[in-house]
Parts: C-alpha cells; sequence; structure tokens
C-alpha cells in the first residue's frame, strides 16, 4: 500500500519533533548577547583592573550590540569576583577581569574556593604590564639601592603597600625583600586608590604598584619612582631604572584577561574573545593602555589556559625558594 504524500507518518513526526527540539537551543545560541554582560573584577575603583575593565567594556559593548556593565566585588586580593564568576551560571552574562593575583593565589594560598584552571573558559589576556617601586616624594631613600640599604640596616621596619594578601603587589614586594637580604613589612589595602595615598600620606614607605595607579601622582611629583620591575626600561617611563640594575635577574611582569565559568558555551567564548580580540587592536584603546603603562596581549583562550598554568607553576617555584609562608 502506497503512502497519501498529505499523510504524515510515525517516523516523519519524530524526526520533525527531533528537529523542533533543537530550535530554542539554537535560537539562544546564536541570540548572544540578548542581554547586558556583567563584567566583574575584585579590586577597588580607580586602580588598574578597574580602568583595563572599564576602557575594554566600552569597547566590546560596541561590537556585542548589548551593555557591558563592569561590577566590583572588592576583597580577599580578587577572590571574592573570582569565585562569583566561577560558580555562575555558564551562560556569557557574567565573566571576570582576571589578574596576575589569580596565579598568585594558586600558589599562596592553602586552598581556594574554586580551581583556578579547570573551573574556568579562559576568553583572552587583556593586558601585560610592570610594576613599579616608589616612595613619597620626600622619603629619604633617593634610590633603589638606598632603599635596599635602609632595609637591610633595620629589618620590618620599612613598609610596603599592596591591594590584598595574595596579589601580585604582595609578592613582588615581598620577593623585593627576599631579592635584597632585606625583612619588608607588608600593610595590605583592600585597593585601588588606598595604597597611593597611604604612602604619599606617610603612613608606608614603599609603593609595589601598577604604573596605571603610580604614573599620575609621578608626574605630578607626589610619587619618587626608584625603579620598575620590567627586565628593560619602560618605554613610558625611560628614564626610571629597573630593580635588575641592583638585584641581578628581577623581573616581573604581570597581566589581565578575562574568562567565564567552566561550561559556558563554545561560541559564546567566541563571540566574547572575538569582541576583545576586536576592542584590543583599536588604535585608540592601544594608545590609551600605553598611557596607563600597559600594552595590549590579545589570546586565543587555548593560549591564556597555557599561561595560566605555567603562571602557577613559576609562582609556586617563588613561593618556595623565597620562604614566603602559605596564607
Amino acid at each position: 500500500m502506497t503512502t497519501s504524500p498529505n499523510i504524515i507518518t510515525r517516523r516523519d513526526f519524530v524526526a520533525f519533533a527531533a528537529a523542533l527540539s533543537l530550535l530554542p537551543s539554537a535560537y539562544s545560541q546564536t541570540s548572544y548577547p540578548s542581554r547586558p554582560v556583567q563584567l566583574n573584577h575584585g579590586f577597588g575603583a580607580g586602580g588598574n583592573a578597574d580602568v583595563v575593565s572599564r576602557l575594554l567594556a566600552q569597547k566590546m559593548q560596541d561590537k556585542l550590540g548589548q551593555p557591558v556593565v563592569v561590577e566590583i566585588k572588592s576583597g580577599a586580593g580578587g577572590l571574592i569576583a573570582t569565585d562569583f564568576v566561577a560558580k555562575a551560571r555558564p551562560d556569557g552574562y557574567n565573566i571576570v577581569m582576571l589578574t596576575g593575583a589569580h596565579t598568585v593565589s594558586a600558589a599562596l594560598r592553602r586552598k581556594l574556593p574554586y580551581e583556578p584552571v579547570n573551573d574556568f573558559a579562559f576568553i583572552s589576556t587583556v593586558t601585560s604590564f610592570p610594576f613599579v617601586i616608589a616612595v613619597r616624594a620626600d622619603h629619604p631613600a633617593r634610590n633603589l639601592a638606598e632603599l635596599i640599604a635602609t632595609a637591610r640596616q633595620k629589618p620590618g621596619q620599612v613598609t610596603f603597600t599592596s591591594v590584598g594578601v595574595g596579589s601580585t603587589q604582595h609578592m613582588v614586594g615581598e620577593l623585593l625583600g627576599v631579592s635584597a637580604g632585606a625583612k619588608l613589612l607588608h600593610v595590605p589595602y583592600r585597593g585601588g586608590g588606598a595604597p597611593v595615598q597611604a604612602v604619599i600620606g606617610g603612613d608606608v614607605d614603599v609603593l609595589a604598584d601598577t604604573l596605571t595607579v603610580a604614573m599620575p601622582h609621578i608626574q605630578s611629583g607626589r610619587l619618587r619612582a626608584l625603579a620598575v620591575t620590567s627586565a628593560q626600561p619602560w618605554p613610558s617611563m625611560p628614564e626610571v631604572p629597573v630593580v635588575a640594575s641592583v638585584l641581578k635577574g628581577f623581573e616581573i611582569r604581570s597581566w589581565l584577561g578575562i574568562a567565564a565559568p567552566h561550561d559556558t558555551p563554545p561560541n559564546v567564548i567566541e563571540v566574547l574573545g572575538r569582541s576583545a580580540r576586536s576592542a584590543l587592536d583599536d588604535p585608540g584603546v592601544k594608545t590609551t593602555l600605553t598611557t596607563l603603562g600597559s600594552e595590549a596581549a590579545p589570546s586565543t583562550p587555548a593560549q591564556m589556559k597555557s599561561m595560566v598554568e605555567r603562571e602557577i607553576g613559576r609562582w609556586s617555584e617563588v613561593v618556595a625558594k623565597a620562604g614566603i609562608p602559605q596564607q
């Protein structure tokens, strides 16, 4: 018996229903984003992570066609914001601006509320930059050698700031002291402009922070830059010597990068990554980052994941060799 062309068989109906069931998923993926994306970070307003997050968000939202809203969840050296995103719904609407502190914390802390590699879908690195060692304008140390000499003579009396325990700034100060054979006292702040103000006000001796934060105050004369942590003088401050000129082999450069929760759909990661890399390729963004003491450093998700794994290993070695107690 032949089947009439106007009659739908059971096999046809099953096939049609199966195809129809795929439509909502396909639609939701191709329509991303359909509402604002929240870019979270864990440091204070006005800090490096905040300034770069807002610069990137503005350009990304132009590409995505939806607002990218920067949300500050400060505290615990960035852990609060990172943990929030690690546990967020993996739909691409909550992402995080990670800093070098992400890999430092993995090396320095005995336990984290998330797994630093496997709980994230990495999107792209954003910037690469050194740190600057600076003191207030009227500090008696005129250069890094003098500061180190004072620290050796007065163990535990020369203080340095950071944006929190387990931050990269914290590790810069610790490593500086260990490399110099001197004991520096760590005085952490929640982030943003607080460390700078503490140094300018004379509450703390040494600033170990990004050029983004320190440069305006160096240019105004309220801070004196003693050295940068890059291997070579940094282009935006060529007159400032490198730490390695006093402590041979000393070099620290850090990074910013964006990530989403693990299991975020690959097509969503691709959309976010494409918009981030396009933003970082913008000449205006590159120029702004240069003035902030950073350089654009876009990457693929695989490259960022590999970098994070390497950095965790590197900082773990530093912690062990320097004898820095785990928190």
